[in-house]
């Protein structure tokens, strides 16, 4: 299989880079954090358009791309700038649930996602759910014409800055089963729907939301009823690739800075990179960096092969880089210094993503009995 980028993947990355490189920097992110938005509309609208958001699209929905490579393209990039703006809530998780399970009417959304004027967010996880994705609580009844909604969702990524909500909720069947999972589509001005965001470890903007007998028409279901975990898995998988990604990313920005500080900061009347103890630990950080590159593009060649295989790679990249991600953040701190945990220094910023990374979409243990439980029990 050929791994190397087209000419337009390169394009995209290139520009995307250089904007970042350009238009981004920490002072804006922390800004961009504590505004009551919690991301930079203009930052937004220019990452519309340059094209970054439709690259995650396939062109039957709109956009230009929407492989593997395409998503590890943009979330390296997003990763190695710190970025904020709502690309993994609203275009990966919810956009591509929108994509992969609704009807021509409802794919209408899609365009507005693409050129940004819409927010989406997918509404799946629970208190009690332990990032298993056949645990839903939340109950969807019959009520005249359409559907009544009732139950609480958790850690809603941009769930209060969002226009629209993909919302999971129970049909049928049993709490933890895989059949009877319907998916739901709620604009956020519906009577019933309260939202109230917080922050994460790394001050991203989450959100609870609690569904209190939120009436919808019968054409707000998305896809076919009782079927919504296929849809629902595959856009998870879509997002678990694009936080691999995204790590990777922040891995490469911690290892560069790092490697600077080693070569500049003087102990002893020589440069501390000089010193053989640190450049074992730098070397093994390289080493490590380089198997989680591996992880991301294996997960990004399967993202479109068998279920099976799919599932298995994306989990072992998440084990990988959740394992990986640890390292790199405690190692890089601790080759800096105490300087390494100062506000002012993105470093720290980096090692907080990462830790937060490994615990967004199923953390390292969660992944890794995934990943043996479908080699010892494949299901279709």
């Amino acid at each position: 299989m050929n791994f190397e980028h087209s000419a337009e993947q390169r394009m995209l990355g290139d520009s995307l880079n250089r904007f970042i490189a350009q238009q981004y920097n920490l002072e804006k992110r922390q800004q961009s954090l504590q505004s009551d938005l919690g991301f930079n509309p203009e930052i937004w609208r220019q990452m519309a358009d340059l094209g970054v958001i439709g690259a995650l699209f396939s062109e039957a929905d709109g956009g230009y791309g929407g492989s593997g490579f395409d998503l590890a393209l943009v979330f390296e990039a997003i990763g190695r700038g710190l970025l904020v703006e709502p690309l993994l809530g609203s275009a990966v998780l919810a956009g591509d649930a929108i994509a992969s399970a609704g009807t021509e009417a409802q794919k209408v959304e899609l365009a507005k996602i693409i050129d940004g004027s819409l927010i989406a967010a997918l509404a799946h996880d629970e208190p009690d759910s332990h990032y298993e994705l056949n645990r839903v609580a939340c109950r969807a009844e019959p009520d005249a014409d359409g559907w009544r909604l009732d139950g609480l969702k958790s850690l809603v990524l941009h769930g209060e800055q969002a226009g629209l909500l993909v919302v999971s909720a129970r049909t049928a069947g049993a709490i933890d089963d895989r059949l009877g999972i319907s998916l739901f589509l709620v604009p956020a001005d519906t009577p019933g729907l309260q939202i109230r965001g917080c922050a994460t470890l790394d001050s991203g903007p989450v959100a609870q939301v609690r569904l209190d007998q939120v009436i919808l028409p019968g054409y707000a279901l998305l896809g076919d009823l009782h079927q919504g975990y296929a849809p629902l898995e595959r856009a998870i998988g879509r997002g678990v690739l694009a936080l691999c990604a995204e790590a990777l990313g922040a891995m490469e920005a911690a290892k560069l800075a790092t490697l600077d500080y080693l070569r500049t900061r003087q102990q002893f009347g020589r440069p501390i990179g000089s010193f053989q103890a640190l450049q074992h630990r730098m070397a093994v950080l390289l080493l490590e960096i380089e198997q989680a590159r591996s992880a991301v593009i294996n997960a990004a060649a399967a993202l479109d092969a068998e279920r099976l295989t799919r599932e298995r790679s994306l989990s072992a990249a998440k084990v990988s880089i959740g394992c990986i991600g640890v390292l790199v953040a405690e190692e890089c701190i601790q080759l800096h210094g105490g300087i390494g945990m100062t506000w002012e220094l993105p470093l720290a910023h980096y090692a907080k993503r990462l830790v937060m990374i490994d615990h967004q979409l199923g953390d390292e243990d969660h992944h890794l009995q995934r990943y043996i439980a479908l080699g010892q029990a494949p299901t279709p």
